[in-house]
């Protein structure tokens, strides 16, 4: 995709969810924006699945892009005009690029990638994954990418999972659904996707904390999760790191209308964004 001009007169962007009011995405996109010298506004606002689209057209030509959370992932994949391979693969998008097209793009994907590969782990060949919705679309899409062979999805209703095994069989991935309950195999890596909050039965919880691997807790406000604070196998990752990194692809999208091609000293913006959290 083409870049995008910072000087187009597209400044306006903003997080949009139900409920927003807990969001760290202002913090962090406003601190790489102010590192970038761009005069962008970045603000958050609630927004439900029923108003999304009468809010989407009463966008005027100053606003260049939206970042969006639940429940508004599905919706922004049917409002794009054209999808990104991973909006494609999972349905959901969380990034809108605007302009005389909507453009969507699913950057969790890449943010789950980036926050197993910045915590030292390049690849897994097993992953369990908790819950079936948006985020563990994405989760899935991220274990092929770094090497899963098998996936496991874990639902408090299997029949919930059809999405999953879609997108298992679009990958070639073998997929097992299960409930809670039955008897949890070992594997390299779990993903939880579940709400924050979420509090498992304790013996359920145990036993996936005994042979779970890797712990990704997309969770991350309280921190730690009832399920990381029990964790027993393996290192952690929190959520939190799927947010930077998912949050610093949006900005490569609304800079450069792509999420590969890295910003100005990258590194250094990550840190910053990082900082801004702990001030917000």
């Amino acid at each position: 995709m083409a870049d995008v001009t910072p000087t187009d007169g597209r400044r306006r962007l903003a997080v949009w969810g139900d409920p927003i009011g807990h969001s760290r995405s202002p913090a962090l996109h406003r601190a790489a924006y102010r590192q970038l010298g761009l005069d962008w506004e970045y603000a958050r606002a609630q927004v439900d699945a029923a108003g999304f689209a009468a809010s989407l057209a009463a966008l005027d030509g100053t606003w260049r892009g939206l970042s969006l959370t639940m429940p508004l992932k599905e919706a922004a994949h049917a409002a794009a005009d054209r999808v990104d391979a991973h909006a494609r693969l999972t349905g959901a998008v969380n990034t809108l690029l605007l302009g005389k097209r909507v453009l969507g793009f699913n950057t969790d994907v890449g943010g789950i990638v980036d926050a197993f590969r910045h915590a030292g782990i390049d690849g897994v060949g097993s992953v369990r994954i908790l819950g079936a919705g948006a985020t563990a679309a994405s989760a899935l899409v991220a274990a092929g990418e770094l090497g899963a062979r098998r996936a496991e999805v874990r639902a408090r209703r299997p029949e919930s999972a059809e999405r999953m095994r879609r997108i298992a069989g679009e990958l070639g991935m073998p997929i097992a659904v299960a409930a809670f309950h039955e008897p949890a195999d070992p594997v390299d890596a779990t993903i939880a996707t579940l709400p924050s909050g979420t509090v498992l039965d304790t013996g359920i919880a145990a036993a996936m904390g005994t042979r779970g691997g890797v712990l990704f807790e997309a969770a991350y406000a309280p921190w730690p999760s009832a399920l990381a604070a029990g964790w027993a196998c393996g290192p952690i990752i929190s959520g939190f790191e799927m947010l930077l990194y998912q949050a610093v692809r949006q900005i490569r999208i609304f800079l450069h209308g792509t999420q590969d091609r890295a910003l100005p000293d990258e590194d250094v913006i990550v840190a910053l964004m990082r900082s801004a959290t702990m001030e917000d």
